[in-house]
């Protein structure tokens, strides 16, 4: 064994590499997002993403080894989503005024994500643990999961659909409300939030401060809501 795959060897063992390397991915990821002009497709998560992927499949590590170094970011998912209540109560005022639109508006986005991706996927054949996967996809990961296990999906495909609808929102938002004209920034960030969880806010603060404070709004709302009414729109498909 050569000395390099020796320290290979000893390195991969150790839980604080593959949280070292999630950090490191992210922030070469974050850094081309900003070289680019914080341009949508050059979304620091799918970066991140990608960049883990090869490293992966380079040195052949499966994702239990990986999981069990990188858990820490996936616990500190429950934190930030509590902390989204922050911009809630920081907007509270308006979130008032705005009431009867917001849950009109909540109401129709969180059972179009759900009834639609359940739909296409039953038209395509799709049954059993793999079609429930998909009714909380457009819910934050922490909620998602649980969903998921409950209603008798498979939480790890959920993870995945979770973080590819976060990801393709974050990139398609900007331009597509650009090209229906809504310029109205609470509308926008709430419409983001509910439809892309955490990595379409994480886009809407870089965006405008007001559109990332009412997607965090939108999308602890439509967790809350889809908690109520994922296990109803399961039972319509069973």
């Amino acid at each position: 064994m050569t000395p390099m795959i020796e320290i290979w060897s000893y390195l991969s063992e150790g839980p604080l590499l593959w949280l070292t390397a999630t950090l490191v991915a992210y922030l070469i990821g974050d850094g081309i997002f900003r070289a680019t002009g914080r341009q949508p497709w050059a979304n620091p998560v799918l970066l991140a993403v990608i960049l883990l992927a090869v490293m992966l499949h380079v040195t052949t590590t499966d994702y239990a080894t990986y999981f069990e170094g990188a858990q820490f970011v996936h616990f500190m998912l429950g934190p930030a989503t509590v902390a989204l209540a922050v911009p809630l109560f920081g907007n509270l005022a308006q979130v008032r005024r705005m009431a009867l639109p917001m849950i009109a508006a909540l109401l129709i986005g969180s059972l179009t994500a759900m009834l639609s991706a359940v739909a296409i996927g039953w038209a395509m054949g799709l049954d059993g643990a793999t079609l429930l996967s998909l009714v909380p996809k457009s819910t934050t990961a922490p909620v998602a999961l649980g969903i998921s296990e409950q209603i008798g999906g498979s939480p790890t495909l959920t993870a995945v659909l979770v973080i590819l609808t976060g990801i393709i929102g974050a990139i398609v938002v900007t331009p597509l409300l650009n090209l229906l004209r809504v310029k109205d920034w609470r509308a926008r960030g709430f419409a983001t939030g509910v439809a892309a969880h955490g990595i379409g806010t994480a886009r809407a603060f870089q965006v405008n401060e007001t559109a990332g404070a009412f997607a965090g709004i939108g999308m602890g709302l439509n967790a809350l809501l889809t908690a109520l009414i994922a296990p109803y729109i399961a039972g319509l498909f069973l």
